[in-house]
């Protein structure tokens, strides 16, 4: 299976929308876009699991790498509309516990604007 990224500017972060299925062989293809975006100076990344059918272990390590990556800089990487046997992935690992997930974009992106708000960024 394909994997697909595309980027788009959010309301106060970057929005990375993943479609396809996140495995072994898609996983490097999902850590290279976050760390091109890091790269590139984005903070606030927010990873669109809509499109997103099935992960594995090696895509949950990908995000937690890049989730660390992240923090070392000052950023945020955050989850959202992720599919029920994702969110249930997400769930057993406990990687929602250390990644916030949240239900859409719009709910994430509300929150950045809200912490933004509050840190004076």
């Amino acid at each position: 299976m394909d994997l697909s990224l595309s980027v788009r500017p959010g309301r106060g972060c970057t929005v990375l929308e993943v479609h396809g299925e996140l495995d072994m062989a898609t996983s490097p293809q999902l850590r290279e876009g976050l760390q091109r975006l890091v790269e590139a100076g984005d903070r606030q990344i927010v990873v669109d699991l809509a499109g997103v059918r099935f992960m594995d272990s090696s895509a949950l390590g990908a995000l937690v790498l890049m989730f660390k990556a992240l923090r070392e800089v000052g950023g945020r990487l955050s989850l959202a509309s992720a599919q029920p046997a994702v969110r249930t992935v997400l769930t057993i690992t406990s990687v929602d516990r250390v990644i916030q997930a949240y239900e859409n974009v719009p709910a994430a992106e509300a929150d950045i604007s809200r912490t933004d708000d509050e840190t004076g960024r």
